[in-house]
């Protein structure tokens, strides 16, 4: 059985001790009685071995297996710096 990976992208909010960081993910979903778009977030804990995430950064993770109770993304790439 082969599974496809699910990858997210959102914004560092801030560094969640050694290796880790919180990243929030912005999804748009339309209202289902409303048809109109509305935005969704949600927070996720991303794995960063080489503690390369600044806050503010753009940062692409990738799903892997369970690493903590609450981690189960590891960093994919950082697709913009943020402003420092």
């Amino acid at each position: 059985m082969i599974t496809s990976k699910r990858v997210i992208q959102g914004v560092v909010l801030k560094k969640a001790g050694d290796k880790t960081a919180t990243v929030l993910v912005e999804r748009k979903v339309m209202h289902p009685r409303y048809r109109k778009f509305v935005k969704r977030f949600k927070k996720y804990l991303v794995h960063d071995e080489a503690n390369q995430t600044q806050i503010g950064d753009v940062i692409s993770a990738i799903e892997c297996r369970p690493l903590s109770k609450n981690k189960a993304f590891r960093l994919y790439k950082v697709v913009k710096k943020g402003v420092e």
